[in-house]
């Protein structure tokens, strides 16, 4: 079989540029900003030729395409960041059915020490009007949380799934936000607790994706600072286990590390990869 490895890529010099360097640096798949990432700004195919990008991800055979969305997104905030996120969202949804990307990965957001029924409702009424509002041709994808934010645990993210129970919600996971959280990786038998786990609380037909990152903080520090591959505390075999399971390797793989050169993601932390596999 093919595997599915990329990187998260910069936008800086444009979307096709995005495709071009993700194939220099040895991947087939692909993550990318819609625009910055701190900044509140919407996305848009206004000066973006569309149909060019679609041809030339096609000739590049690069696939799947993801958007991750804005660090400022929190969509549990009932006044002016929870509107802009709302609508931030639909917009780069909105974007991403255009331009063939299959949906964006968001962090849905925090409840700031306030976790209560009345913010837990907020978070599901801002998430089912950008459902209600997004093309049904993208997916809404929540990555779990590397800290004590919304979706740091299978059982929250799998109340959220099975309240809302849309088809086009799906899950991402961090190996370094498990890491962070206390979810063990660290052999074979861990690895099928914790993917057991992730079918009884969520369903595994909901993951849609793998983020493969190291970490430079210890288990269960929940703190999700990403390093390269093997240069943090999370072992080379719990990738490998990862990567080549049977249930999971058909899964798209992509990194977020800094790079050897710290210049984000690299040709060498992809290229470790294939050696595991």
């Amino acid at each position: 079989m093919k595997y599915k490895l990329g990187a998260h890529v910069s936008i800086a010099s444009g979307y096709e540029h995005a495709l071009e360097k993700i194939v220099e640096m040895g991947g087939n798949c692909l993550q990318m900003f819609s625009s910055s990432p701190r900044k509140w700004h919407i996305a848009s195919t206004k000066n973006i030729d569309s149909s060019g990008f679609i041809r030339k991800k096609t000739s590049l055979r690069v696939d799947p395409i993801y958007f991750h969305a804005s660090y400022l997104i929190n969509l549990a905030d009932e006044e002016r960041i929870g509107n802009l996120s709302k609508k931030t969202l639909i917009n780069e949804l909105q974007t991403a059915s255009r331009l063939g990307i299959k949906g964006s990965i968001v962090h849905l957001g925090s409840f700031k020490k306030n976790k209560s029924e009345l913010r837990y409702k907020i978070l599901l009424r801002h998430m089912s009007e950008v459902l209600e509002k997004m093309p049904s041709s993208v997916l809404f994808i929540i990555e779990n949380a590397g800290n004590r934010k919304i979706g740091s645990t299978f059982d929250e993210i799998g109340t959220i799934v099975k309240t809302l129970a849309d088809p086009r919600i799906r899950v991402c996971l961090d190996t370094c936000h498990l890491h962070s959280t206390g979810y063990d990786l660290a052999t074979p038998k861990k690895l099928e607790i914790i993917l057991d786990l992730f079918e009884k609380q969520i369903g595994l037909k909901k993951l849609e994706l793998w983020h493969i990152n190291d970490s430079h903080d210890p288990f269960a520090s929940f703190r999700d600072r990403h390093a390269n591959i093997g240069a943090g505390t999370i072992a080379m075999d719990e990738f490998r286990y990862i990567l080549t399971h049977p249930q999971l390797r058909s899964l798209p793989f992509i990194i977020e590390t800094p790079g050897f050169d710290g210049k984000g993601p690299d040709k060498k932390n992809l290229d470790i990869l294939k050696k595991l596999i």
